[in-house]
């Protein structure tokens, strides 16, 4: 089994619901277990437009390959009717494998730990928050980084 990180983020459509339902299809996933769940932040578009994104970060362990996860993820993004009509498009859901154990895998599909993890609140505090001592292989201690994105605004959003 190897401990995945996921990063969840919508800002089209009921996106807070969006968000919950899917980490309830991420802890039913054929080959994960042990899911823990960030709690819901809403941030400002970064490279993109549209409405605000509500942001989570989920923990799981997987006996499915990196590769494997990343197409199961995928059919989930399809299944809320995700669209790719241009680079960071709004969406209606995003799921990025963001961690894959301590592996670092670049390949034509699949960056991992992801390459813009490091410069994004809506990453950095929710996985923080799951995991204070989590270290991002060839980086360093997520908490470490979290001055650097201090500028942009981000707040965790109340349980409703």
């Amino acid at each position: 089994m190897t401990l995945a990180t996921i990063g969840i983020g919508a800002n089209l459509g009921n996106a807070r619901d969006t968000v919950r339902q899917a980490i309830k299809r991420l802890a039913t996933m054929d080959g994960c277990s042990n899911v823990i769940a960030s709690s819901l932040f809403s941030s400002a578009p970064i490279d993109s437009s549209g409405d605000d994104y509500v942001n989570a970060v989920v923990q799981l362990q997987t006996s499915l390959d990196a590769q494997t996860l990343l197409s199961s993820l995928q059919e989930i993004e399809l299944a809320f009717g995700r669209e790719r009509p241009y680079r960071n498009a709004p969406r209606t859901l995003d799921l990025d494998v963001l961690l894959f154990g301590d592996e670092e895998i670049s390949t034509a599909t699949l960056i991992v730990p992801h390459p813009r993890m490091v410069e994004r609140a809506f990453v950095l505090l929710p996985l923080v928050q799951i995991a204070p001592d989590i270290n991002i292989p060839g980086v360093g201690k997520a908490d470490a980084l979290i001055a650097n994105v201090n500028d942009q605004v981000i707040f965790e959003l109340p349980e409703t």
